[in-house]
């Protein structure tokens, strides 16, 4: 509609173009005043006129101040004739320049005839513009149901993508080595008789390559690789999405062997027959389309299906079943050591500063996914940049990291002298209750620049990976995140609104120590069971499968938890209120406390990184 429009838009100006010109054509700026033939004959006796230009009957007459006259003449005698009826005086005659100007057929043909043919010409321009439009519109209603998957060419050297390019997750390469190897040499498979995997589905959190992995089987392949979103099959009109199914696979079958990519392949797999978000006819088609492509594969037909997703509890078991997805690949957040290789990879092609040091980046940032540290070095980048510096140095990207996490500093917050030492106080706190107890994660860094939502905070980051934690680790960390609240009870005998994501954060560590963890009294069992609606994919509610005395119970089993936790942090303060009082001092002041700093406060002694 916009392109009709734009067009529509232009022809109409075409048109007052024309129509200007030919305006311009027929109006002179000046129009030449009209006289008689004995006013003529009067100027010329008078010795006025400069010289006559004669076109059939027309006089063009030009004066000797300048000035345009015209005049018509007799049509049956010439002007010398007419001129002498009129007693003109040859003398002054014959000093006029008297020229005879023969009319041009094509100018007196356009001048006829445009005025009546310029209308006809619009509008068979308008005609066949429209033709055209719609000519088009049928061509793309033909190619509506087409599929709109990208195909990424394996001789194209600069866009392919190796395993060398991707940073760790060395099982999962290692796993779909085995897939490279079927679409390279299929017929060493087949004569053994082994069929080849129709499909492959990458399972783990956002940002953690599976789209980039799935690239890189493509390029060691060296096969072509058609990448579609499942969001793309689905269309308001019903079919278009099986439609657009059977031609990719109608395509990557003709490019055979290849590779088919559909990323967020829940959008079109979820459970059929669900409830709510699961009566799609049109998403449900699509999948059936999907599994009987899947099912149509010819045994010796080198194409492998490989898709993406971070919610796998709720496809289609019909899509999970062998034959169809044959193996699952779980791609999960980088540990130390694969962190440290991707931060080598982002940082490639960076100027960096000789003090940066990747394996302290890698131990600060535990839970970082891939996608997380390419945003975490390229934060660095633009900071460095905003600094004037010509390399990237460790103190940017030591500050980015806490930009991934908080959000930017916010320096221009106005906050008084005694906000500022709530919060000074509030941090110490969590500092010096984490520093005093041996399971919870040393303190790397405190500050009371607010960042986000929060006034100030705490940077606690393990010294090491962890998969599994203890019950004394959760107690520790429970008394570590009630160190704020407990520091501002006790040194201001008051509470104020700060805590309020500490305390939410401490209640839902100790519920789920006591629901799901068996970390408590009521013995070594789970409490309740969370349903996940398909359409939203979130917990929405908690299925209780104990009864009200139990739930009284559990309730009563958090409290204690949590009453425990806040009177380890509240005696720890009491004990060491010397040096939380020079914690807040120092933040006071500086407002940011490093690691090696804080130690040298806490412990007495300098520690190095």
């Amino acid at each position: 509609m916009e392109k009709i429009l734009k067009n529509l838009s232009t022809l109409i100006l075409l048109f007052l173009l024309l129509s200007g010109i030919i305006i311009l054509y027929q109006s002179p700026e000046k129009k030449p005043s009209l006289v008689s033939l004995s006013e003529l004959v009067t100027e010329i006796n008078k010795g006025e006129i400069k010289n006559i230009v004669i076109s059939d009957n027309e006089l063009d007459i030009e004066l000797q101040n300048g000035e345009k006259q015209k005049a018509s003449k007799e049509s049956e005698s010439s002007l010398s004739e007419t001129l002498t009826n009129y007693g003109i005086n040859k003398e002054k005659l014959n000093e006029v320049t008297i020229t005879i100007k023969e009319k041009s057929g094509f100018g007196f043909w356009m001048a006829a005839i445009l005025p009546f043919l310029l209308p006809f010409i619009l509008i068979s321009a308008f005609i066949w513009f429209m033709m055209r439009q719609a000519q088009r519109g049928n061509s793309q209603a033909l190619s509506f149901g087409m599929s709109k998957a990208r195909v990424l060419d394996p001789k194209d050297k600069k866009k392919r993508i190796l395993f060398s390019d991707v940073a760790g997750a060395q099982e999962t390469k290692t796993e779909l080595e085995e897939v490279v190897e079927f679409l390279k040499h299929p017929k060493k498979f087949l004569n053994m008789g082994a069929k080849i995997p129709k499909g492959v589905l990458l399972l783990g959190p956002p940002g953690t390559g599976k789209t980039l992995m799935a690239k890189a089987v493509a390029g060691e392949a060296g096969v072509p690789f058609f990448n579609i979103s499942g969001s793309e099959f689905v269309e308001m009109f019903v079919g278009v999405g099986a439609s657009r199914v059977r031609d990719l696979f109608k395509q990557a079958k003709k490019s055979a062997p290849a590779i088919v990519f559909i990323d967020e392949i829940d959008a079109v797999g979820r459970h059929r027959g669900a409830g709510l978000g699961g009566g799609h006819d049109e998403r449900e088609q699509t999948l059936n389309q999907i599994l009987v492509e899947m099912d149509g594969f010819e045994t010796d037909m080198s194409v492998i299906v490989i898709a993406a997703t971070n919610r796998p509890d709720v496809l289609d078991p019909a899509l999970l079943r062998p034959g169809r997805f044959d193996r699952r690949v779980t791609m999960d957040l980088p540990d130390i050591n694969e962190r440290e290789q991707i931060l080598v990879i982002h940082t490639k092609n960076k100027p960096l500063d000789s003090d940066v040091k990747l394996r302290v980046l890698a131990e600060r940032t535990p839970g970082f996914s891939g996608a997380d540290l390419a945003n975490l070095v390229n934060e660095g980048a633009i900071l460095a940049t905003r600094r004037n510096k010509k390399t990237i140095g460790m103190s940017e990207l030591a500050e980015s990291i806490e930009k991934v996490i908080l959000g930017p500093e916010r320096r221009g917050r106005v906050i008084s002298e005694q906000e500022k030492k709530i919060i000074a106080y509030h941090e110490g706190g969590h500092a010096l209750v984490g520093a005093s107890l041996p399971h919870a994660d040393p303190v790397q860094k405190v500050s009371i620049i607010s960042r986000g939502h929060a006034g100030g905070y705490t940077l606690a980051v393990p010294t090491e990976d962890k998969s599994l934690h203890s019950y004394e680790y959760f107690l520790d960390e429970l008394a570590m995140l009630l160190g704020g609240y407990a520091s501002e009870k006790f040194i201001f005998n008051d509470i104020t609104t700060g805590p309020s994501s500490d305390l939410e954060r401490a209640t839902q560590m100790a519920r789920n120590m006591v629901t799901r963890y068996g970390m408590s009294r009521l013995g070594a069992r789970t409490f309740g069971k969370k349903d996940e609606l398909v359409f939203l994919g979130r917990e929405m509610h908690e299925e209780r499968n104990y009864s009200e005395k139990t739930a009284q119970d559990i309730d009563a089993e958090v409290t204690h938890l949590v009453e425990n936790a806040l009177e380890r942090a509240t005696t720890i303060l009491k004990e060491k209120r010397a040096t939380l009082d020079l914690l807040a001092t120092t933040l006071l002041e500086k407002e940011i406390i490093e690691k090696e700093e804080f130690d040298t406060i806490v412990h007495g002694v300098k520690t190095k990184e």
